[in-house]
Order: C-alpha cells, then sequence, then structure tokens
C-alpha cells in the first residue's frame, strides 16, 4: 500500500475509522474487518504516547496505516510523536496563522523547520536503519493535518491554509459550530455557511481537505466535494452499537419489557 500522504496527493478518497480505546487488539480487528487506516484520537481518547505507539504497532502489523491526533501543538510534543515513528499527525484547534506556521516548523528538520534532532536512535528512523532519515525522507513522507474548528480559524482560513509544510485541512464540524453557537446542530445555516467557506478556499488554493462523515455528508457526498480523507466509525460506537444490537435481539427473543427501550432487564 502506498504511503497516505502519497494516495491522498494521487486523488484518492481515503477512508477511516477512530481508534479511541487505545486498545492495539480493538485497532487490529478493525484493519482485519475493513478498515485498514486508523486515526488514533490522542485529543479526546484514552491512553499516552507509548499507548498509541501499542496502537500503532498493530495497525502496522495487521497491513494498515495510522494517524495520530495529538492533544495539543507543543513543540514538545508534535517532536515526541514524529520521533516515536508517527508519520501522518492530526493538529486540533488551529486558529491562527502564526499557530499554524508555529507547527509546520516543529515537525519539520532543518533548513525547513526546527525539529529536534535525534534521528539515529528513534523509532522513526527504524532506530538507525534508514540512514537517509533526516535529510533525505522525512520531510516528504510528513502528512501534516491542522484542524479548522472555531469560526475564528474560518476567519484566518486563507492564510492558515496558504502556510508551507501543511497538507491538509481537516474540518471538525461539530467544535466549529459550537464555536457559532450551535453546538450539535451541524446542519443550521451558519455552521454549513462556515464550512462551505472552509471549503471554497482550499479549492482555490489547491489545499487538500479531511474530516469527518456527518453535519449533512454522507462518505459520497464527500468524495463528490473533493475532500481526500473522511473519518467514520470509531471503536467505541462500534462495540456500543453491537452490544446494544445484541441484547435487543436477546430481549425480543426472550420476550422480555425492557423500559424505555434503553436497556435490559438482565
Amino acid at each position: 500500500m502506498k504511503p497516505l500522504k502519497q494516495r491522498m496527493l494521487d486523488g484518492e478518497f481515503v477512508t477511516a475509522a477512530w481508534a479511541e480505546m487505545g486498545s492495539p487488539d480493538n485497532a487490529e480487528a478493525m484493519v482485519r474487518h475493513g478498515w485498514p487506516v486508523i486515526l488514533i484520537d490522542g485529543e479526546h481518547g484514552i491512553g499516552d504516547l507509548e499507548q498509541w505507539v501499542a496502537v500503532a504497532r498493530a495497525v502496522e502489523a495487521a497491513g494498515g496505516e495510522v494517524i495520530l491526533r495529538v492533544p495539543h501543538a507543543a513543540q514538545w510534543m508534535l517532536n515526541r510523536a514524529l520521533d516515536r515513528g508517527f508519520r501522518s499527525i492530526l493538529v486540533p484547534r488551529v486558529n491562527t496563522v502564526e499557530e499554524a506556521r508555529a507547527i509546520a516548523d516543529f515537525c519539520r528538520y532543518p533548513p525547513h523547520g526546527s525539529r529536534g534532532y535525534a534521528a539515529p536512535i528513534v523509532r522513526a528512523s527504524g532506530f538507525g536503519q534508514r540512514p537517509g532519515y533526516a535529510l533525505q525522507e522525512a520531510h516528504g513522507e510528513l502528512l501534516l493535518m491542522i484542524q479548522c474548528e472555531h469560526v475564528d480559524a474560518v476567519a484566518n482560513i486563507a492564510e492558515i491554509a496558504a502556510v508551507p509544510g501543511i497538507d491538509a485541512i481537516f474540518i471538525g464540524p461539530n467544535d466549529l459550530a459550537g464555536s457559532a453557537h450551535h453546538l450539535e446542530r451541524m446542519l443550521e445555516p451558519e455552521p454549513q455557511a462556515l464550512i462551505k467557506k472552509v471549503e471554497a478556499e482550499c479549492a482555490k488554493q489547491g489545499r487538500m481537505l479531511a474530516t469527518i462523515v456527518g453535519a449533512g455528508r454522507s462518505w459520497s457526498d464527500l468524495k463528490a466535494l473533493g475532500y481526500r480523507l473522511a473519518i467514520g466509525p470509531n471503536d467505541v460506537s462500534l462495540i456500543v452499537n453491537a452490544a446494544r444490537d445484541a441484547a435487543r435481539e436477546r430481549d425480543e427473543s426472550l420476550g422480555v419489557a425492557v423500559a424505555g427501550g434503553k436497556g435490559s432487564a438482565y
């Protein structure tokens, strides 16, 4: 499988699922059953960096590829994530061009940026097995995406999208709607207009777009709109929904009446 960044640059519409539970087994099972790209959620999900590395190892061993959403844009966090072998990074809540420039700088070795150097001893280089990693490979293989999820980011989107080193803009529709006082009401006119403004500016600049499935957009809608990456289900929802369906099937078979239809008598 071609690296994720190259697939997106080639115009492929890439689909993925979230890993929220910090479980290597859950993530591996998802890869083996139709979801070869897994986005590890370090912002809202369970775990720390080493737990995310364990998830990444399981995904990669099963033939998949990972993206890591880091919890914040601090230089030390980005440096450690890159050193530990994550080559596709998503950074949340980027609202200004200054923030975007700093993130791009932190993630690239000189002369492109100011990433700290320890290439011969880190997982990213195969612990030195890739001698050309820092000078020839790291910059080209890095997929760096930043999230547009606030009205301030939309106001600055033309400048943010133009920052060298930022490969894609990832729209977070629910937080974006919330910042405009429409939390969980993404289909209302104002959030939809904000989303469309980001889409139009990225199309104008030729900047790749990514987002989640939802906010009135299906897989096929996003593909038709030119998005390169869309994230759908997560491991929590898959387990919860399957558990709920199994409980419902059991109770219907046993003729058990469940108050409110939300749980089980057992």
